[in-house]
Formats: structure tokens, C-alpha cells, sequence
């Protein structure tokens, strides 16, 4: 039988192996493949879409030129116009405005404009124009200063770019006017934005005067290029992620890869610039990929509809064990909760059990108690006696020196049962910033009249800055005294019981209870509950148990060895309250 399983566990560790094999074997080609095609056919649609860009490129620049060509002869045509010659001459222009806009309708130009030799427009197919001083203007000044037809390119207000040819008018050799022919080249920018390419052109001076781009207009190209929005740095960023499928880009537009394809105008140093999107190289590439994708994802779903039967036949296998589980984690919570609820039980029996030890140590001390009551009872009696003569006598003065002692004893005596209270309550759980000094003097008043009636000799050592601890002052007074009815047992057989107590300060704050006595002889139940080493009726041997116990809860702990010169030891140890520290300091 143990055969058989091997046989079968084997045979089930091979199936899982081969079938982590395959599909990472198919994996592997499917990532390869998916590269090599993505590489390969990128290449291809660049180069084609990057040949198609140049092409339109060509075409721009020829209807470009041959714009300007047309309109570089009317400037001469115009200039050796008799009718325009006469009103020069005459100075009569009623009927030249009209005659510029017949011609212009013939000879397609965006505007024309005839200026005196003084720069003012008498003539104009804009008649708002009429009367316009130009004299200062590029294009007056470069006609007059030339004798041939010149070419000039000024930027408006709207920035804007405007061109034109100027020629001046002579007759016998001097100028009597200048004829300007405006040229309607953003045409072809508007003819231009219908496609996706982005469209510029620069002078010889590299500065954009014409762009489908209008923010672009003015600008060399390297500042048109770097000029995005907040928002079209965020769109470049993620339009990065989606470029995986091109080439290294030659520069970015809107925050989009580009490819650039320049080429030179032969007209005044001017360049044409065209930057074409990849968007149609990625929506090519991409469609193959998906259909590539797609193949190998239904090669997955195959393979995975092949196992998923064994995977089912399994899976019913384990839900009925799931069942099984779920109803022994529901018995192992019965068991919790039981346990948990016994745990409560027996935290407030160890409570009742402490407070029934502290109250036993009551009332051990009531006796030596009353016997310090009675002192101050009879000197009371004594001192009324004596009160009550001197007032006989008329001798008021004397008597109320008698009250005074009275009053002192009465304070005395609420003292010491005002101690027996506070040690009677329960101690709680609320923590408060104590002096340890304070804590030591009220266990040792509460013991007093035990070390009195013993002739204990007690050896104090105390710092004179506070000691600073966090703490249940019942409890922690609690624990001092079960150290020091110990102690007080611990001598009770000696001529000369001795008791050290020293407080230190240094990391933690230590209480140091030493006696000499006769020692500990079983360190191991020390602490154990019930353990003691007195006759029977003599104690509970709960007294170091729970003393350990409130110790542990304060963040302390309480150990217990051997003196050198013999007795027994005790250390105390709590952690120091640091803000006190170091409001001190």
C-alpha cells in the first residue's frame, strides 16, 4: 500500500513539473515572438510613413515657392502702370482704389497698396488703410532704398507675420511712389493644420514666420519645441509609457514622439520643417500584436480548460476537507472561550486572594495598633486631669498649653488610622507620577508600631532628590510592607534584628530590603503562592507572590538572594519616570 502512494505521489510530482515546463515554454515564445514582430514591423512602418512625410514635404515647399514666384513679377507690372503713373503725377486718386481692386481679383494677391513718395497711402484695396503714414515702415524704406522689386517679412501686433513685395514707381529716373503687393502665405498654414503633421517654416535668421502651430510663430525652433503647458509635460509623460512601440523618437510635440524631416527652400535662406506623428506606425503595429496576443492567449485558455478537470476533481477533494476544518475550528473556539472565561475567573479569585492577604496583614497589625492608640489615650487623660486643676487654680495660660499637647496627640492618632484605611482600599489600576521616598516613609509609619514593639533597628538610606516613578502608591506601599513584615519574621529570633533599607536612583529607581536573618533556603518556590516557611496560622505564603505579581504589572521586577554577610535581600526595581527627570533637570 505504502508502495502504491509513492508511486502515485511521484507520478503527480512529474505531471506538475511538465506542466510548469510547458507554460513557461510557451511563455517564452510568446514573449519572443511578440518582440521580434514588434521590432520588425516598426522598422517597416517608420520607414514608410517617414517616406511619406517627405513627400509631403516636397509638395509644401513647391506650393510655397510658386506662390512667391506668381507674386514676385506684379510689383514691376504695376510700377510701369500708366494709370498709376498719372495719379502719382496728379495727384488725383479717386479712381486708383477701384483699379487695385479690379486688378486684384485678376492677379489673386492678398493686398495692394500705392504710397506716395512721402510714405502715405493714397491707394488701397483696404480702404481703411487710406491715409496711413508708412514712410517709416520696412517695406517704403527698402524700396526706396533699392531699385528693384525687394521682399520683406514684418510681424504684427497679433504676432503674426506678413509678407510682401515692394517696388518703387519712377519716372526719368526719381521716385514719385511705391507700389507694395501683400502675400497671402497663411493659406497655406491653414491648408497645412488639416493634416496631422506639424508644420514650420524659418528664415535665414532660423526665427518660425510660419507654423501651423500659432505659439510658435517668432521663436527659433529649439524654443518652439521646449514651449508645453503644465499639462502637456503630463501628457508627454504618459504618452511615454504608449512609445514602446517605435523607434527613439527625433524630438516630441505636445507632449507626443515625433519624427522630423526638414528640408531647404530656395528662397532667401528659408527651411521647411515637418514633424509626423507615430500614431498610425503604433496603430498598425499594435493590430498585428493584438491579433498575435490573442492567439496565444486562446493556446493559454486550451491548456488551462485541460487541466482545470484534475483541478476540479481536487478542489472538491479539498472543500470537504474545508468542511471538516471548519467544524473542528469551531469546537477549538468553544475550547477558547471556556478557557478564556476560566483565565477571568481565576484573575478575580487571585484579586480576592491578595485583598484577603492584605487584609490578614490588618489585622495583625490592628493589635500593635491599638497598643500605639492607648499611649496618646492615657497622656490625654493625664493632660485633661492636669488642664482641669490649672483651670481650678486660675491659670488659663498653663491649661491651654495642656490643649495643645492634646490636639498634637488627636493628630497623631487620626495619622496612624488614616494609614490603616488607605492600606485597606483596593488598590487600582490608574498609574500617577509618586515620589518613591513618599511611598517608603508611609509603608514604614504604617509599620512602626511593629517595629517598636519587636525593637526592630531600622537603617535608612535615602537620596535627597525625589525619585521619580509611575505608579498605584497602595500597591507599591503594599509590597514595601509585605518586604518588611518578612524581614520583621525573618529576626524575630534575634537579640539585635536588624533592617537596611536603601533607596538609589541611577537607570531605574531600586529599593534595597536587607535583614540579618537566617537567609532563603528554597529560591525556586520563593515566589510560588501559598509557599511559606512559617508554623501554620502564621501566614498565608501569599505575601511574596503577589508582591511579584504587582511589581511585574508596574514594569519592575522583584528579586531575591542571600546577603554576604548573611540574611536575606530583596531589590525592588521600578522603571523612572522620564518627564519628571526631566522637567527636574
Amino acid at each position: 500500500m505504502s508502495d502504491v502512494s509513492d508511486l502515485t505521489a511521484r507520478s503527480e510530482r512529474r505531471r506538475r513539473w511538465f506542466l510548469r515546463v510547458a507554460v513557461l515554454v510557451l511563455g517564452v515564445v510568446a514573449v519572443a515572438t511578440v518582440w521580434v514582430t514588434n521590432v520588425f514591423l516598426t522598422e517597416r512602418y517608420t520607414e514608410s510613413t517617414r517616406n511619406r512625410a517627405e513627400v509631403r514635404l516636397a509638395l509644401y515647399s513647391g506650393n510655397l515657392m510658386s506662390t512667391l514666384q506668381r507674386a514676385s513679377v506684379v510689383p514691376l507690372l504695376l510700377s510701369r502702370d500708366p494709370a498709376l503713373i498719372g495719379a502719382l503725377n496728379s495727384a488725383d486718386y479717386s479712381q486708383t482704389t477701384q483699379r487695385l481692386i479690379s486688378y486684384i481679383e485678376e492677379i489673386g494677391a492678398a493686398s495692394l497698396m500705392l504710397l506716395d513718395e512721402d510714405g502715405r497711402i493714397v491707394a488701397s484695396t483696404e480702404r481703411q488703410m487710406l491715409g496711413a503714414d508708412r514712410r517709416s515702415s520696412a517695406y517704403f524704406v527698402n524700396a526706396q532704398r533699392s531699385s528693384n522689386t525687394v521682399f520683406t517679412t514684418t510681424q504684427t501686433e497679433s504676432g503674426a507675420f506678413a509678407f510682401s513685395y515692394a517696388r518703387r514707381v519712377e519716372v526719368d529716373g526719381s521716385m514719385i511712389g511705391v507700389i507694395v503687393v501683400g502675400v497671402d502665405l497663411g493659406q497655406f498654414e491653414r491648408s497645412w493644420a488639416g493634416f496631422s503633421d506639424a508644420v514650420m517654416v524659418t528664415d535665414s535668421e532660423g526665427r518660425i514666420i510660419l507654423a501651423t502651430e500659432s505659439r510658435w510663430r517668432g521663436l527659433t525652433e529649439e524654443e518652439a519645441l521646449a514651449r508645453r503647458s503644465a499639462t502637456g509635460a503630463i501628457q508627454r509623460a504618459i504618452q511615454a509609457t504608449a512609445d514602446w512601440t517605435v523607434l527613439p523618437a527625433d524630438a516630441y510635440v505636445g507632449g507626443e514622439a515625433v519624427m522630423r524631416q526638414a528640408t531647404r527652400i530656395p528662397f532667401q535662406g528659408w527651411r521647411m520643417t515637418s514633424f509626423t506623428t507615430y500614431s498610425s506606425v503604433r496603430e498598425r503595429v499594435n493590430g498585428v500584436l493584438a491579433v498575435e496576443i490573442m492567439g496565444f492567449a486562446l493556446l493559454f485558455a486550451l491548456g488551462s480548460a485541460l487541466v482545470s478537470r484534475k483541478a476540479l476533481s481536487r478542489l472538491t477533494f479539498f472543500q470537504r476537507e474545508s468542511a471538516e476544518l471548519r467544524r473542528l475550528n469551531v469546537a477549538l473556539q468553544r475550547e477558547v472561550a471556556e478557557r478564556e472565561r476560566a483565565e477571568k475567573h481565576l484573575e478575580v479569585a487571585e484579586q480576592t486572594v491578595a485583598q484577603t492577604s492584605k487584609l490578614a496583614v490588618l489585622g495583625e497589625m490592628s493589635a500593635a495598633v491599638s497598643h500605639e492608640l492607648n499611649q496618646p489615650l492615657a497622656a490625654m487623660k493625664t493632660y485633661l486631669a492636669g488642664a482641669r486643676l490649672l483651670v481650678e487654680r486660675k491659670r488659663p495660660d498653663e491649661a491651654l498649653s495642656s490643649f495643645h499637647r492634646i490636639d498634637d496627640l488627636i493628630e497623631r492618632m487620626g495619622a496612624i488610622t488614616r494609614q490603616l484605611k488607605s492600606y485597606a482600599r483596593k488598590g487600582g489600576t490608574a498609574l500617577e507620577p509618586l515620589d518613591f521616598r513618599d511611598c517608603l516613609s508611609s509603608a514604614l509609619a504604617l509599620m512602626e508600631p511593629q517595629l517598636k514593639r519587636r525593637a526592630v533597628h531600622i537603617e535608612r538610606t535615602v537620596p535627597t532628590a525625589p525619585v521619580p516613578i509611575v505608579a498605584d502608591r497602595i500597591r507599591v506601599e503594599q509590597v514595601i510592607v509585605n518586604l518588611l513584615r518578612n524581614a520583621i519574621d525573618a529576626t524575630s529570633n534575634l537579640d539585635d534584628p536588624r533592617i537596611e533599607l536603601i533607596l538609589a536612583m541611577g537607570d531605574s529607581a531600586m529599593l534595597t530590603v536587607r535583614d540579618n536573618g537566617h537567609g532563603i533556603t528554597d529560591f525556586d518556590q520563593l515566589f510560588e503562592p501559598f509557599y511559606t516557611t512559617k508554623a501554620p496560622g502564621d501566614g498565608t505564603g501569599l505575601g511574596l507572590a503577589i508582591s511579584s505579581g504587582i511589581v511585574a504589572d508596574l514594569g519592575g521586577r522583584l528579586t531575591a538572594r542571600n546577603g554576604r554577610a548573611g540574611g536575606a535581600l530583596f531589590e525592588m526595581q521600578l522603571p523612572l519616570h522620564t518627564a519628571a527627570l526631566q522637567a527636574a533637570e
